[in-house]
């Protein structure tokens, strides 16, 4: 005989307690939306129905691998992020909402430019990951052209499905940093610049990772994790060609560490430019706002 919804529900979220996840019942909710394909809402009218044993069995399958510490956003390959929602999968980091700050900056920040005479404004987002960055910008500014770029082939497999997903036309690019773009040596200057660049680089010190939880540190992509001996090795390569790609007028935005935001403002004025740093939710240091000096 099949259980309760509600029976269910308890069931995994006292494992996951048990595993010490973060929000059992929130997990185990996601689980179940996921297998069922209904929203929350679900919940409130059928928490005493029974399900059939075949579908009590699929479910304590998903609840096992969430228990092992797969994240639950691997598991049902999907994650919401600037009210939109993006596929992932193990190639790509989970997209935080900590991120969206840099989103609605740069939203923000492209509204105030003028607009070219010729063309249009032009983002570029390195690292760019699922592409939730990338995605976001082109949905919610349609006029600019976006340009996205990243080391991993599987990311930008994923990035490209999220792009296709809502329509949107962003140019992508396979390669680390600023190799995918031509340059003039002997002037130092892109031969492609932007109005805006953004960025959500590795910035993890390497030995900071083992300490994570599991769900990040056994799961996510190393890659798009270790930022270095002290998480700064990205933004030091970063800064090194960033007046190259830049226009004069345009601004940078890059994602930073809770404890970052001095170093950033120093390496920044290193390289000409004026960092302002900005603080998340939780009051912690989270996105550079870069400007030439």
């Amino acid at each position: 005989m099949g259980l309760r919804v509600k029976e269910i529900l308890n069931i995994a979220s006292n494992r996951f307690q048990q595993e010490g996840c973060l929000d059992p019942m929130l997990d185990a909710q996601l689980l179940m939306m996921h297998l069922m394909q209904v929203d929350r809402s679900w919940f409130f009218t059928h928490s005493a129905e029974t399900l059939a044993d075949e579908t009590c069995e699929e479910y304590f399958q998903l609840v096992d691998r969430r228990a092992s510490g797969i994240p639950v956003q691997y598991i049902i390959g999907s994650q919401e992020f600037m009210g939109l929602r993006f596929y992932v999968d193990e190639s790509v980091l989970i997209p935080r909402q900590d991120t969206e700050l840099l989103v609605e900056t740069a939203l923000e920040e492209l509204k105030t430019m003028k607009k070219p005479a010729l063309g249009a404004l032009e983002a570029l987002d390195l690292c760019t990951g699922s592409g939730a960055i990338a995605v976001s910008l082109a949905y919610y500014a349609p006029k600019v052209k976006v340009t996205a770029t990243d080391i991993s082939p599987e990311a930008l497999q994923v990035a490209k499905k999220n792009a296709a997903a809502y329509h949107q036309s962003i140019t992508f690019f396979e390669g680390d940093l600023w190799e995918p773009f031509s340059v003039n040596e002997k002037k130092k200057k892109g031969k492609k610049q932007f109005d805006l660049i953004c960025s959500n680089p590795p910035y993890v010190p390497t030995d900071v990772i083992l300490g994570l939880q599991r769900e990040v540190r056994d799961h996510e992509p190393r890659l798009a994790l270790d930022g270095g001996a002290e998480g700064m090795d990205l933004y030091v390569r970063l800064f090194d060609r960033l007046s190259w790609f830049l226009k004069p007028q345009g601004v940078a935005l890059l994602e930073i560490g809770h404890d970052q935001g001095q170093r950033i403002v120093n390496l920044a004025g290193e390289y000409g430019f004026c960092a302002d740093i900005r603080k998340d939710l939780a009051g912690h240091d989270r996105l550079a706002v870069c400007r030439r000096g």
